[in-house]
């Protein structure tokens, strides 16, 4: 995921460019294949001159082999932008994840403190509220690079449609409520069950909800509400906004489409958070509709997906649920070159109970691991001198006895990645910012395995 000096992401206009390109020399090839065609018909003209056939057929064979040779360069081309524009925006959201991570850390510190300060409180909301939506705008941009290289794959089960709702009105409250907006709310009368990934399907709503939620003014309604239509669940967003043109209503999923309905944008945007919607919706084998009366007229979302039949009776829970982490005390070692980072996640782990060793390269990280034995290691990949892939092959190589348990923690948050961790003998993978409550669930899980007693998380001095 390294890019050279001077290198450049491809724009969205040369990659769309290249591959129009592409689609008008696949045309000009069936043109061609059908002028050789009759070309060939003509040759075998008895009535023809065999020098004429010669000739067409000659003709129709250079213009077949020159059209072939353009458009497998144009789709190479094509290709190598598209795959430079995916690594450009995987090494950007990197970057930018790194500074992030020490500012989560630390908004974990600082709400154990805030409740007797109210203007502390008020200055911790700010900053998450502002954090989360950089981290969501980094994880959407990443999103439309996979969905749009088919890198998306579904975890489906049965899933209960008002449970995603649920789980998308939590994600959304911050937003709306922020906004002094009102949100209404309508379950199906019954348990409407389909075959989906319950994680996607919360993402679907959720930004559904947070795109109601940038158009519409303060103070302003938002509904929210689910029902059957013959063998679909429809699943409805609507508010009283800003509305949408009708010159923008057809473009309105397009990538990176900026609806421009307005200058008050309560977040802004990337124009991709309804892209994702789509396609998403189209993995679950579903339609999405916009519809509005026009400008200031409010505007209406809905989502059909096709029901499950035959749903089972009991449906496992779904694993997005929030679990408060107990108190539980482990020997952790922290290895982050990135010196905020490290130590601010130290702090939220001593905090925590836990007793925190850190190194700031993979050697020293390889020693102290050697040396201190610790229970638990969360390990950054990119780090110098030996990178975290190294640092656990040379653990798993020389240390005698069990390994701790061994956290990747990364900003390149690409399944690939997340792939490549595993495989290398890590058992799990975080991306930054790191969210400090499964951070937290992963160390308690391992706690309880080792059977390490809880212990009560210490006060702030």
């Amino acid at each position: 995921m390294t890019q050279r000096k001077g290198d450049r992401a491809p724009s969205g206009e040369e990659v769309s460019r290249l591959r129009d390109e592409v689609a008008r020399a696949r045309e000009e090839i069936a043109s061609l294949r059908e002028e050789a065609t009759r070309a060939k018909q003509a040759a075998v003209d008895a009535n023809a001159e065999p020098a004429l056939r010669m000739a067409l057929l000659r003709e129709a064979n250079e213009k077949l082999v020159l059209a072939t040779f353009r458009a497998q360069t144009a789709t190479e081309e094509a290709e190598n932008a598209s795959r430079q524009k995916e690594q450009f925006l995987a090494m950007l959201a990197h970057e930018l994840r790194n500074p992030l991570a020490p500012i989560v850390n630390a908004l974990a510190i600082m709400r154990r403190g805030t409740s007797a300060n109210p203007t502390l409180t008020w200055v911790h909301d700010i900053i998450k509220r502002q954090v989360d939506h950089l981290t969501r705008l980094l994880n959407e941009l990443l999103e439309a690079s996979r969905l749009t290289t088919g890198k998306v794959m579904l975890k489906k089960q049965p899933t209960d449609i008002s449970e995603t709702m649920r789980f998308a009105i939590e994600a959304s409250q911050p937003l709306i409520r922020g906004r002094g907006q009102h949100l209404s709310v309508t379950y199906p009368p019954q348990r409407l069950v389909v075959d989906g990934d319950p994680t996607r399907l919360t993402q679907i709503f959720s930004n559904l909800l947070h795109n109601a939620a940038k158009y519409t003014p303060k103070g302003g309604s938002i509904h929210f509400s689910a029902g059957q239509q013959a063998d679909a669940v429809v699943v409805l967003v609507s508010d009283n906004g800003c509305g949408i043109a009708a010159e923008v209503l057809p473009h309105i999923f397009d990538l990176f489409a900026q609806e421009g309905r307005s200058l008050d944008h309560a977040q802004g945007g990337l124009g991709i958070g309804l892209t994702i919607v789509r396609s998403l919706v189209e993995l679950h084998a579903g339609t999405v509709e916009a519809a509005s009366r026009g400008l200031d007229q409010g505007s209406d979302f809905s989502v059909a997906i096709p029901l499950m039949q035959n749903p089972p009776l009991e449906i496992a829970a779904n694993s997005a649920a929030k679990l408060e982490a107990p108190g539980i005390s482990l020997r952790i070692a922290l290895i982050d070159d990135n010196v905020d980072a490290n130590e601010s996640l130290g702090a939220v782990l001593k905090v925590m109970g836990h007793e925190v060793s850190s190194a700031f390269d993979g050697n020293a990280g390889f020693e102290l691991i050697r040396d201190t034995h610790p229970q638990l290691v969360v390990c950054d990949i990119g780090l110098p001198g030996m990178d975290g892939y190294q640092v656990i092959t040379r653990l798993r190589e020389t240390v005698k006895g069990p390994m701790p348990f061994m956290i990747a923690l990364t900003g390149y948050g690409q399944p690939e990645d997340r792939a490549r961790g595993l495989a290398s003998g890590f058992d799990h993978h975080l991306t930054k910012p790191v969210d400090v409550e499964e951070l937290l669930r992963l160390i308690a899980a391992q706690g309880e395995r080792l059977g390490t007693s809880p212990t009560p998380p210490r006060a702030l001095q």
